[in-house]
C-alpha cells in the first residue's frame, strides 16, 4: 500500500471510529452524524438464508436497500437526512435472493496472515499488537519451506529468534497452536464475530 493510500485509509478508520464513539453516547435516534460519518459505518450482510456473508459500508448498504436487492434487518439508530426525506442507517442487511457463496481465499499478505491467526503468536500464543509480531516459516525457506498459507504464521519475536533455522521436529517444548489453512470464508466469519462485539445488532446473527 502506497502512503498516499494509507493515510487515506487511517482517516477513514478514525471518522469511523469517531462516529461510533459519538453514536454509543447517545441515545437512538437522537443523533445525527455527519453524512460523511455516517457512510464510512460497518453493515452486516446476510444472505437471504440470513446466513452473514460480508461486511460492506452504509454507503454500498442504503444502495442495495434503495434498489430493493436487500432490505435492514437492523438499524443503527441514526438517520440520513437528505434534502426531501429521512433515511435510517442500517447495521444488518439482508439479502432478497440467496447468493451462492463459491469457496473464497483471500490474498496471501502480512496483513491476512495476522488477521487468520488474531494476532497471537502460534507457538506461544501470546496476543500482540501487529507491530510486535512477525510471520515465520513453519518449514524455514533454507530448509525447502514455500511462502505460503499452509507454511506462514504469526509470531513474536521471541519465539522466531528462538526457532531459528530450525524444524518443529527438531525443538521439544514448541508446538503450533493450531495447523495453518489458507484464509477461507469461514474465517473470515470469524473475524466478522470479532467485529460484531462492538455491536449488539450484529451478535444474534453472528453467533450460530
Amino acid at each position: 500500500m502506497s502512503l498516499g493510500k494509507a493515510m487515506i485509509h487511517a482517516r477513514k478508520q478514525k471518522a469511523i471510529a469517531k462516529a461510533a464513539a459519538m453514536v454509543a453516547d447517545h441515545p437512538a435516534g437522537t443523533y445525527t452524524a455527519p453524512s460523511v460519518h455516517l457512510l464510512q459505518m460497518p453493515v452486516l450482510v446476510l444472505n437471504a438464508s440470513y446466513e452473514p456473508i460480508n461486511i460492506c459500508g452504509a454507503r454500498r448498504a442504503l444502495v442495495l436497500v434503495l434498489k430493493g436487492i436487500a432490505r435492514t434487518e437492523e438499524e443503527h439508530g441514526l438517520m440520513m437526512h437528505a434534502q426531501r426525506s429521512h433515511i435510517p442507517m442500517p447495521s444488518v442487511i439482508r439479502l432478497l435472493e440467496y447468493r451462492r457463496i463459491p469457496h473464497q481465499t483471500r490474498a496471501l499478505s502480512r496483513k491476512n496472515i495476522l488477521l487468520r491467526d488474531r494476532n497471537t503468536c502460534q507457538y506461544c500464543a501470546e496476543t500482540l499488537p501487529p507491530s510486535e509480531l512477525t510471520l515465520d516459516h513453519v518449514i524455514p525457506r533454507s530448509r525447502g519451506g514455500n511462502s505460503t498459507w499452509e507454511n506462514l504464521v504469526a509470531c513474536c519475536h521471541g519465539c522466531n529468534r528462538r526457532k531459528g533455522n530450525r524444524l518443529l521436529n527438531e525443538i521439544d517444548d514448541m508446538i503450533l497452536l493450531r495447523e495453518p489453512r489458507p484464509f477461507s470464508l469461514h474465517t473470515s466469519r470469524q473475524i466478522m464475530r470479532m467485529l460484531g462485539r462492538s455491536d449488539d445488532r450484529w451478535r444474534k446473527y453472528l453467533f450460530y
